[in-house]
């Protein structure tokens, strides 16, 4: 009887786990390869995004001020005609030298704060390549760094994070709204889309589609592993924009077997994982899935910057873990190679929490009774023990005790404060579990992790 109920639930945790995944559009990879690399993604949690292109230089927002469709939430200078403002903003090229930058120092930064992959933008929608193309002059190795022996950015950073031990991911945005073959020039540019008829154009786009072919044949085939292939402006598929992505992945693939290829919002069988952006799940997803989200106002660097609470971030990356997710962390480095100092220290913050805490974050999965009021639940790979968060709210005290339902440790198991490293005394009566916690935490903790060996798998 206990086996033939065992069996039904099962089913019906199948059915329930394939009704989500067709509702949300996600189709599971049938590569053993991508499904390994799939795997061992979801085991890292934590990874860093960093924008840096031209807008970098000024220090405004990446790309969009070029975009007239999305002036209804994007401020662009007035004084400015738009098509002298389109000169002005690719003119930055002739200025974009950045001689301080430092992707060894960029990649500790990242590591001491707990990040395990990278995702770099090697090209955003403005159309400027941070990486050595042969398809276009419009490149940060044509302009004033071309005699720098570090002008092939992307390689370099590459190279830094992979010493490190990074997963290593590269950002490319499918719209180039410097590509003649994208915006003609012949016409107005009044959305992000491409700017003329494909249908009575044909061989403009299949131009387009040749040279955006060939970029990512470059990434894949000149720069060493690459595990993601993180695919950006979602408005570029079929029917209307056809960008040809099966052939283009066959090709990425056999350049790099086993590619993950994100296929931002553009669902089904190239969108290996799925990407909110800046936002979590109301509640748990049972198929990949990534929160890509700045840490402070802007994907890139920015002049007037201001960060988030770093205790916050660190919540949402418990919620997120909880939910069955990571977090891609976004900031990125100024017109020379520099960071906010208030960057940096964040990442100092994030990784003094990391170091003590994060055996309860890598490698694990979702637990059903994942989230009751402060705290959150999740458990590692195998199932044998669980991890409670308490999240501290710094306007309030930190409480002598606290409680959760459920999630009971195994009998006389110890629960370990990872914060101290040291054992904390528990009870359960009636199904509660109660939690002595020391006297000497502060709310500058941020989070507090309990780990404790559980009963059933």
């Amino acid at each position: 009887m206990k086996k033939m109920i065992i069996a039904l639930l099962i089913v019906m945790i199948f059915h329930s786990v394939k009704a989500q995944q067709e509702e949300s559009g996600y189709i599971y990879p049938t590569d053993r390869l991508v499904q390994q690399k799939l795997e061992h993604w979801q085991d890292l949690k934590f990874g860093f995004i960093i924008h840096w292109g031209l807008y970098s230089v000024p220090g405004i927002m990446e790309s969009w001020n070029l975009s007239s469709e999305d002036m209804d939430w994007i401020k662009r200078d007035t004084s400015m005609s738009y098509c002298d403002y389109k000169k002005w903003y690719w003119g930055l090229s002739k200025q974009f030298a950045p001689k301080s930058y430092n992707p060894d120092q960029w990649a500790l930064m990242a590591k001491n704060a707990g990040m395990k992959y990278l995702v770099f933008t090697t090209k955003h929608h403005e159309g400027f390549s941070m990486f050595d193309t042969k398809q276009s002059d419009f490149s940060i190795a044509k302009g004033p760094f071309k005699n720098d022996p570090r002008r092939d950015v992307a390689r370099f950073v590459f190279d830094a994070f992979r010493k490190q031990g990074f997963m290593i991911g590269a950002y490319f945005s499918k719209p180039d709204w410097h590509s003649n073959d994208y915006w003609w020039d012949y016409l107005a540019t009044p959305t992000r889309n491409v700017n003329y008829s494909i249908k009575k154009y044909p061989q403009r786009w299949q131009k387009f589609k040749v040279f955006t072919f060939n970029q990512i044949n470059e990434l894949t085939s000149n720069y060493g592993k690459i595990d993601i292939l993180w695919l950006d402006g979602g408005q570029v598929r079929p029917p209307s924009m056809d960008i040809d992505m099966p052939k283009i992945a066959t090709m990425a693939r056999h350049n790099q077997p086993g590619l993950l290829i994100v296929d931002r919002t553009v669902h089904g069988k190239y969108e290996n994982y799925q990407t909110p952006e800046g936002e979590v799940p109301h509640q748990q997803i049972n198929h990949p899935w990534e929160t890509c989200m700045t840490i402070g106002n802007g994907w890139g660097y920015k002049k007037e910057y201001k960060l988030k609470p770093i205790d916050s971030v660190v919540h949402l990356l418990i919620e997120i873990v909880a939910k069955g997710g990571n977090l891609l962390l976004g900031t990125g480095p100024d017109g020379n190679g520099n960071f906010h100092q208030e960057d940096i220290d964040a990442f100092k913050t994030i990784g003094r929490w990391m170091s003590r805490n994060g055996a309860a974050i890598y490698a694990t999965r979702t637990t059903p009774n994942y989230h009751q009021g402060n705290i959150w639940f999740n458990v590692s790979k195998d199932h044998t023990v669980m991890n409670a968060f308490y999240c501290i709210d710094k306007k309030e005290d930190v409480p002598a005790t606290i409680s959760w339902k459920g999630n009971v440790p195994r009998k006389n198991a110890k629960m370990k404060l990872l914060e101290t490293g040291k054992n904390v005394k528990w009870k359960v009566n009636d199904d509660k579990v109660t939690v002595q916690l020391p006297k000497n935490i502060s709310v500058d903790a941020i989070a507090l992790a309990f780990q404790f060996e559980i009963t059933e798998k």
